[in-house]
């Protein structure tokens, strides 16, 4: 298994919190691991505290949007940014949640050939296109999202989805952050 992180030489803090270490903890215990991208963080707790309540609460909260269709929302952003860390954990997750390895896999490859929902394509072409061409977003996409049936409040989680994995896919490509070794085999 490999052991690199990242790229950079960030020592991490020497002992973790309480909090810090109880999520560690969980993630041990929920996925069988400590997620790669939460080590990277670990040489700021503040950091990590921001990153991990952003993340938790836009993938894992209540909201219009499944869990699944976040996912791929992720994996959507993640192919086109070609971030080695998100399509590797976010395309485990996708193959997860959805029970099929092949969607998985299209979702990493290129999401317009997967047999998907019109729901779901419209929501990934938005992600797309805000991803691409963020400029180039006009009421016609957000109405072509409500047109398939997605809420103004779904349109804000789609776009902060997005988002959030532009950013993180651009930290990870600048760090060279590496996945878990894990992922590669996990739903498979």
């Amino acid at each position: 298994m490999s052991s690199k992180v990242t790229a950079l030489q960030i020592d991490s803090i020497e002992t973790l919190s309480d909090k810090t270490q109880a999520y560690f903890d969980l993630c041990e215990e929920k996925l069988g691991l400590v997620p790669n991208v939460l080590k990277a963080y670990a040489f700021d707790e503040t950091k990590l505290r921001a990153f991990t309540d952003m993340y938790n609460d836009l993938m894992l909260a209540d909201c219009g949007l499944s869990k699944l269709e976040r996912e791929m929302i992720a994996v959507a952003v993640s192919s086109v940014n070609h971030c080695f860390y998100c399509l590797t954990a976010h395309g485990a997750a996708v193959r997860e949640l959805s029970g099929d390895p092949v969607l998985g896999e299209l979702m990493v490859m290129n999401y317009r050939v997967a047999d998907l929902s019109d729901r779901q394509r419209a929501m990934l072409d938005f992600a797309i296109k805000l991803t691409e061409k963020p400029a180039e977003i006009l009421e016609s996409d957000r109405q072509a999202l409500r047109d398939a049936g997605f809420s103004d409040r779904d349109i804000w989680d789609i776009s902060s989805v997005a988002a959030f994995f532009n950013m993180t896919n651009r930290v990870a490509a600048a760090t060279d952050m590496r996945p878990n070794d894990e992922y590669h085999s996990m739903a498979r």
